[in-house]
């Protein structure tokens, strides 16, 4: 397997949106699986919905609440970009601040 980290911006075979990957790095080592959210073009800015910019010019809206586990043996994934570390924060806070408890 690739080696992918939290924070990357990937493609994976078979969908046409790019993806970040949300799990912390111990998970993706010790699991071989990691979470992703979708990268969308166009779409609007939200609480959950956090617009982002790669290293490598790549641009979209991160929509949270659309977490999704993948298995990279399985499906065939590649690394594009990567986000900032203040960006991957703000989204971290977001997907941690949805299963809090009230």
């Amino acid at each position: 397997m690739k080696d992918f980290y939290q924070g990357d911006i990937i493609r994976i075979s078979g969908f046409r949106n790019k993806f970040l990957i949300v799990s912390r790095n111990a998970f993706i080592k010790a699991a071989n699986v990691f979470h992703v959210c979708p990268i969308l073009e166009m779409y609007p800015e939200g609480p959950l919905h956090i617009a982002v910019e790669g290293r490598e010019q790549t641009y979209g809206t991160v929509v949270c609440e659309q977490i999704k586990l993948i298995d990279p043996a399985v499906r065939g994934c590649n690394r594009i970009d990567r986000i900032s570390y203040e960006a991957l924060m703000n989204i971290s806070d977001a997907v941690q601040g949805m299963f809090e408890y009230d």
